[in-house]
């Protein structure tokens, strides 16, 4: 879980891109709310898809405003000054409207901004809340009169690349409880089993060696020479001798997840399917050594698809790779016409995968945190 000094590091970066006359801040995205705070709903609670909101006090005070039960469903520790809860359900009374709870933690919080200057993140509120602050508050400002306008969850989304202390140890238990499931999949795997079955497999050891129930989501699909790629939840469809099962999945704890893949072949492999298993795990490795800072990703791109090409498996048909975090994807992205370049703290995958008719698909996959030297790889199981 996120910690209260790195909450408070990541609030005074805020605050140094922010203009001096901005004097609070309103933050409604769930994630930037949790990046700030480390306040987040548990996904798998009766509040799940709630939010609360997050006041910015320049000078460093912060204030949730949130209704009972979404306070109540906070899925871990959080580190705010002040809290508004309104009483959104009391068991006695009828059920207020979480919007309108909302509402009323906002008016109630007006003492705390009344006469000053705010900017709110309009991505993140409905527009009735934008509203209730609209006459205080701007929804956009310009670094400098040169600058092209910018809201405050695209300063967010920005500051969000350089991951903390905190945040990398968050990943690091996302990518064990992943590991934990892929190291199952090999031990289980067998023709004539479900993808399903496989897939609860994988998602009770992950959730075992995570130590609390978590989201586990990805792609659990075997593709065979009638269906070189195939991708999303498992089907009832029962492996086969020869099929290629793609097992590239993501455990999430508290919001923060991992991402790697392997391909699992059933029975034994072709010599076709192993010829691509070859190259996948030789771009990987190749690509690999090219992670720093300042790297380019369109080049990381164009090298990866040029190591498939010279393999003959023709040119990399999807991205390379991509940011890590709080979403899937996020910046920066690997892709033929990406103006990314790579920074120290970035949380990055790289991907290759080849899909042929008449074998079948191979994907491998792995995380990386982007150092001043280089990279380092987050997660630990290799592509055997």
């Amino acid at each position: 879980m996120l910690t209260d000094l790195g909450c408070r590091q990541r609030r005074s970066r805020l605050w140094e891109r922010i203009p001096d006359e901005i004097e609070w801040l309103l933050v409604g995205d769930a994630r930037h709310v949790q990046y700030l705070s480390g306040f987040r709903v548990n996904p798998l609670s009766f509040s799940a898809d709630q939010k609360g909101l997050l006041l910015l006090k320049r000078g460093g005070r912060t204030l949730l405003l949130a209704d009972n039960f979404t306070k109540r469903s906070a899925g871990c520790p959080y580190f705010v000054d002040d809290e508004i809860i309104i009483p959104g359900y009391s068991h006695r009374r009828s059920v207020v409207s979480r919007h309108a709870a909302l509402t009323q933690a906002i008016a109630e919080a007006r003492p705390y901004w009344a006469g000053s200057t705010g900017l709110i993140e309009p991505e993140g509120l409905t527009e009735m809340s934008a509203a209730m602050v609209a006459e205080d508050a701007a929804w956009q400002f310009a670094a400098d009169e040169d600058a092209e306008p910018q809201t405050l969850g695209e300063v967010l989304r920005d500051l969000r690349r350089s991951k903390d202390a905190d945040e990398v140890t968050l990943l690091r238990r996302c990518m064990d409880a992943c590991a934990a499931g892929h190291r199952r999949a090999v031990e289980v795997i067998r023709p004539g089993m479900s993808e399903l079955e496989l897939y609860l497999e994988v998602q009770r050891a992950a959730q075992l060696a995570a130590g609390e129930p978590c989201v586990v989501y990805g792609d659990f699909r075997a593709t065979h020479a009638g269906l070189p790629k195939a991708g999303g939840l498992p089907t009832d469809y029962r492996l086969r001798d020869g099929d290629l099962f793609i097992l590239d999945y993501s455990v999430i704890l508290h919001g923060y997840r991992s991402d790697f893949t392997n391909t699992l072949p059933v029975g034994v492999a072709t010599m076709a399917a192993a010829e691509q298993l070859h190259a996948c795990r030789e771009t990987l490795a190749g690509t690999a050594k090219l992670l720093r800072p300042g790297a380019s990703c369109r080049e990381l791109w164009q090298a990866a698809s040029g190591m498939l090409e010279q393999f003959g498996m023709g040119t990399l048909s999807h991205h390379a790779g991509h940011g890590l975090g709080l979403e899937h994807p996020e910046p920066p992205i690997m892709v033929s016409e990406s103006t990314d370049e790579l920074r120290v703290g970035d949380v990055v995958t790289l991907e290759p995968g080849c899909y042929r008719d008449g074998v079948g698909g191979v994907r491998l996959e792995n995380n990386y945190l982007i150092t001043e030297s280089g990279c380092e790889q987050l997660n630990k199981t290799p592509w055997e």
